[in-house]
């Protein structure tokens, strides 16, 4: 396979030529961590930004979480998403706060406006401002606050990397990356909370773990089941409207979980018998090396994947059109390219045999 850190995984064309590329890796695992399929260095250590949610509350949840505060999986599933700041989402956020009693100003994500368009455009014609609980990382940082005082720990200071909270949590995300807190290297996100880049195979077998827990201790098996079932019956707090994880999510119908990070990064969790009976769970990582500010890379190199694993119907497939390949239009609405998976991406997945 290629072992070029970041080979072309994403082409954009115009006319007849590539006139961009977006180059990328991406690593398929097992819950093992064999790996199964690499494209580009499967070592190549990245920060998972947001794709880390669903591992960063597992803390929370194996040390009784769920039972202390009566979390319910639509509260789960915005703890483990990256929400677009709607109503609906803050309605779920403010009955959080109220079970883990604390207050918005506790919360030191920091201010953005909504990543909802049609809510953000509300919200200035009301002449309102956007506060921290809007910010796409609230539902996370309300997670921390939540295992911080079960610890019984300060709260003002929840973020910082040697706080009790953020230690639990580091160790239980290591132990699900097979390496040690001390091989993580750290960070700081967009919401001012610890991040850590880990080798891209190290996070894939995560995402299997993820949907294949039955070898892990029954705490952390239970924790592993309540992430993947919250967010396979409530994608909607995963994201939001128009944003790919909560489309391939509700789309792909409980055969997976999916979590876009910053910065290109995006991560798919596989469930055991989804591709076909007695498949193994499968964890994929993508990364795209310019960042994918736009959005528009990522998604086409994961449809290319889960087309052929053949774990989507051609049903689903047409539902998830618009993030797949597909025609780039000129402001007459006019084609005049396209956006596609890189020649030399389909060419190694047709060379692999990953099951």
């Amino acid at each position: 396979m290629n072992d070029q850190i970041y080979p072309p995984l994403v082409d954009l064309t115009r006319g007849e030529l590539v006139e961009s590329v977006h180059y990328g890796s991406v690593v398929i695992s097992d819950p093992l961590g064999n790996i199964l399929f690499h494209y580009g260095d499967p070592h190549r250590v990245v920060y998972l930004r947001s794709t880390a949610k669903p591992l960063q509350v597992l803390a929370l949840l194996e040390h009784g979480g769920t039972e202390k505060y009566g979390f319910v999986l639509e509260e789960i599933a915005i703890m483990c998403g990256s929400h677009s700041g709607t109503d609906r989402h803050v309605k779920i956020l403010q009955k959080m706060l109220v079970k883990i009693g604390v207050q918005e100003s506790n919360l030191l994500c920091g201010t953005r406006p909504p990543l909802d368009k049609k809510t953000d455009l509300q919200l200035r014609c009301e002449g309102k401002h956007p506060s921290p609980i809007r910010h796409e990382c609230s539902g996370k940082h309300s997670g921390m606050l939540a295992l911080s005082k079960m610890l019984h720990e300060p709260l003002d200071n929840y973020l910082n990397p040697n706080h009790a909270a953020q230690q639990l949590i580091l160790r239980t995300c290591a132990e699900m990356l097979g390496t040690s807190v001390a091989k993580l290297i750290l960070g700081t996100d967009g919401c001012s909370a610890p991040v850590f880049a880990v080798q891209m195979q190290n996070a894939a077998q995560a995402y299997a773990l993820l949907c294949d827990p039955q070898d892990l201790p029954d705490k952390r098996a239970s924790a592993c089941r309540q992430v993947t079932q919250a967010m396979i019956k409530h994608p909607f707090m995963v994201a939001g409207p128009h944003h790919f994880d909560t489309a391939l999510i509700e789309t792909a119908s409980g055969k997976l979980i999916a979590k876009v990070g910053a910065e290109g990064y995006f991560g798919i969790g596989i469930l055991p018998d989804s591709i076909c009976d007695g498949s193994p769970a499968l964890g994929i990582t993508i990364k795209i090396s310019d960042g994918d500010i736009k959005g528009r890379a990522h998604p086409v190199a994961a449809m290319a994947i889960l087309k052929h694993l053949g774990l989507l119907t051609p049903e689903e497939i047409e539902k998830l059109s618009q993030f797949d390949t597909r025609p780039i239009k000129n402001w007459r609405q006019l084609n005049i390219g396209e956006i596609r998976a890189a020649d030399a991406f389909i060419q190694t997945l047709e060379c692999s045999s990953i099951l």
